[in-house]
């Protein structure tokens, strides 16, 4: 007997009416796709995240009364069950970069073909890391960076426990999350990611996820 796809519950904040109505559309043609909810501002973003708690929020970065980096920053996803993906038409990585660190786990140009988004939500949904080709240089690039300031280690002395919270991490897990797969608690999690960040020179978790994809880390089991 083949087992049932996971719905996937997904949250919409866009404030052009005519494109939530295509995207939704689009996305209930997928059957592990359900549209919970839409929004057409920050503020509505904001109120239906807490009562929803959606799986996935596709979440525009332009919005009238609160922008998308607005949502990002006020709501601490650490306690939602909710991954973010970034929908934009703007070409400024700098505001892609910023979504990034503040939490969101993928961005998708708007202009981007109707597979390629729900492929996004997909590997999201499973823990991954989603960016746009061209996005995937600039994002790398403005870490990059922010790394030359401080030394990096190119073979760094990582223990058993560190790699195994390497990948958690770069698989999307939250510090609870890892804490509980690994019978430790989320402060001793917390600790070990101080320590891997100095080992590394990286400063936050998608820093670290991208230099651990890009060394390979997470096949260091």
């Amino acid at each position: 007997m083949t087992k049932a796809k996971q719905v996937i519950r997904i949250l919409v904040a866009d404030d052009h009416a005519i494109f939530r109505d295509g995207l939704r559309k689009l996305l209930e043609a997928a059957d592990e796709i359900q549209i919970v909810g839409e929004a057409s501002n920050g503020n509505e973003c904001v109120k239906m995240l807490a009562k929803l708690k959606p799986d996935i929020l596709l979440l525009d970065l332009r919005m009238p009364e609160k922008d998308g980096l607005g949502v990002l920053e006020e709501v601490n996803f650490e306690t939602l069950p909710t991954r973010v993906i970034v929908l934009t038409a703007a070409e400024d990585d700098r505001d892609v970069v910023r979504a990034m660190r503040l939490g969101a786990r993928g961005v998708v140009l708007k202009q981007s073909a109707s597979d390629l988004l729900v492929k996004s939500i997909r590997k999201v949904f499973d823990g991954e890391i989603w960016l746009d080709n061209r996005m995937t240089a600039e994002v790398i690039d403005a870490f990059k960076k922010s790394a030359e300031s401080g030394q990096r280690r190119e073979k760094p002395l990582l223990s058993d426990r560190e790699k195994e919270i390497v990948q958690l991490v770069a698989q999307g897990f939250r510090n609870r999350e890892i804490g509980e797969k690994l019978f430790i608690s989320e402060q001793t999690v917390k600790n070990h990611l101080h320590n891997i960040f100095d080992k590394l020179g990286v400063s936050d978790r998608l820093e670290l996820a991208l230099y651990a994809i890009h060394h390979r880390l997470i096949d260091q089991a």
